[in-house]
């Protein structure tokens, strides 16, 4: 497959213009590093955003940071943290899942809605996003939002793009709210807990008035269920200790050091606790976190089924044989009584081609969802079918 690195916007423009008139589908592309997430695409050609790169703008004052949409993850992160600041929603890293060797990039993390742990206290990737310039697949250059968060009215093209897997767009560069970095961090470990009990605990934490800024549960032989609390070392020792107190009635808990701490919650992040064995299917569920046992517990009665807890149980990562469908009916099926939905996160591209990879849309949601890519893309040459097929 051919791939076009363009090294301007405008270039990028071209080269959409031209593939639309050609009538040639492309492969949108950042770092490589989540090649496996969405359906797989049938292109000619590729088009990434490697050759876009660099901070286009930082101002610290403001919390506000831009950049290309090729620029490295790391390089975002290296710059806000030299000024004590982060990302605040934490994104994920896929190449523990997909065992990839290039770099994540900026633009990757919005096109995808990326985030991690920190979700559910800070919010998610698209919560954080104030701008966006994107072509679309008539080979315009488009420019949305801006450098504060405020009211839309109509349509919202920044909260649109992020998540859309560059089928509207390609994102050109990406404008995103920063927030300090917390001067320490403190887990709590509570051992041996079993799925049920470690979601009351869970839940009882994050409704606590002590800021919970992580809470997951590993469940398997040794059963770790792991809350953080981020702030000043007075602070977080503090509410670390009142947390403990709280959640007495769980057991006693064991207190992770920063160094421990930074490490549990970075697997967490990535789902490292299931990317072995790499043949597995990887399923990213999403329900009611005090749904979200009973609902594994009934996957598993008809499935074989390793999972991880996030987001107090709203997020459920679950790996299974990559077998048949992967485990879709079952999966889906149990979720029609708790509701939520689940995404086909790692699977071969075989597999992931025949099977839903996002949760089945109603007609009529699949008809704005048509909608929507033929307004921005009415030839569909943006990664067509990624996300559902004849989208």
């Amino acid at each position: 497959m051919t791939t076009h690195i363009p090294a301007t916007e405008t270039e990028a423009a071209a080269l959409i213009a031209d593939a639309r008139a050609r009538k040639i589908p492309l492969a949108i592309e950042g770092g490589g590093t989540r090649r496996g997430l969405g359906r797989p695409t049938r292109c000619a050609a590729a088009l990434s955003t490697r050759g876009l790169t660099g901070i286009t703008l930082y101002e610290p004052a403001e919390m506000v940071i831009s950049a290309r949409a090729g620029t490295p993850l790391a390089e975002i992160e290296a710059a806000l943290a030299e000024k004590g600041q982060m990302l605040p929603f934490e994104p994920m890293d896929h190449r523990a899942l997909y065992g990839g060797a290039g770099e994540p990039t900026i633009g990757g993390v919005a096109a995808c809605n990326i985030s991690g742990p920190r979700r559910i206290q800070a919010g998610a990737a698209r919560d954080h996003l104030l701008g966006v310039r994107l072509v679309n697949g008539r080979g315009e250059i488009v420019k949305s939002g801006g450098r504060v968060m405020k009211n839309v009215t109509g349509l919202d093209l920044v909260k649109l793009s992020c998540g859309a897997h560059g089928t509207l767009g390609l994102l050109t560069e990406a404008t995103f709210k920063a927030l300090p970095r917390a001067p320490a961090t403190g887990t709590l470990v509570f051992e041996g807990l079993d799925d049920a009990r470690a979601v009351q605990c869970l839940c009882a934490a994050l409704g606590s008035p002590f800021e919970v800024s992580g809470a997951a549960h590993l469940p398997g032989e040794a059963p770790r269920t792991l809350l953080r609390i981020e702030h000043f070392p007075d602070s977080v020792e503090y509410r670390v200790k009142a947390l403990g107190k709280l959640l007495a009635k769980f057991g006693v808990a064991r207190q992770l050091d920063e160094a421990q701490s930074a490490a549990e919650w970075r697997a967490i992040r990535d789902v490292s606790a299931l990317a072995q064995p790499a043949n597995d299917a990887v399923w990213r569920i999403s329900t009611a976190p005090t749904r979200a046992p009973a609902l594994v517990a009934a996957i598993r009665e008809r499935l074989a089924a390793r999972c991880l807890y996030d987001w107090g149980g709203g997020l459920v990562w679950l790996a299974c044989a990559a077998d048949g469908d992967c485990g879709a009916a079952v999966i889906r099926g149990a979720l029609a009584t708790p509701g939520g939905h689940a995404t086909l996160v790692r699977a071969s591209e075989e597999a992931r081609a025949r099977i839903d990879v996002f949760q089945p849309q109603g007609e009529a949601l699949m008809k704005l969802t048509g909608g929507i890519k033929a307004a921005f893309d009415p030839d569909g040459v943006l990664n067509p079918g990624r996300m559902w097929a004849g989208v």
